[in-house]
């Protein structure tokens, strides 16, 4: 992805609040489904990752992008911003 186009999507993500937050079990099946149903909604979401320590974070993160086949746009502390293109839209 391009870095104008992240930029865009950054600044669109911006006034954009967690539509999912991920709990003390971690990415379970359940809350896979949720990220896919808002991202096939949306297209742009956020979602907050609650893990104790920076790695934790990362590799949380990376587990929801890979699962999703989204594209992570940002990740500043606990929020990730995650972007996947609707093809029906």
């Amino acid at each position: 992805m391009k870095s104008d186009l992240k930029k865009q999507l950054r600044a669109k993500a911006h006034a954009l609040k967690p539509v999912v937050i991920t709990g003390q079990a971690g990415v379970s099946e359940a809350v896979l489904n949720e990220i896919n149903l808002a991202l096939d909604h949306h297209e742009l979401i956020k979602v907050r990752v609650n893990a104790e320590d920076r790695e934790q974070r990362k590799e949380l993160s990376g587990q929801i992008v890979a699962e999703t086949g989204a594209e992570l746009i940002q990740s500043i502390g606990h929020i990730i911003t995650l972007y996947r293109k609707n093809p029906d839209k």
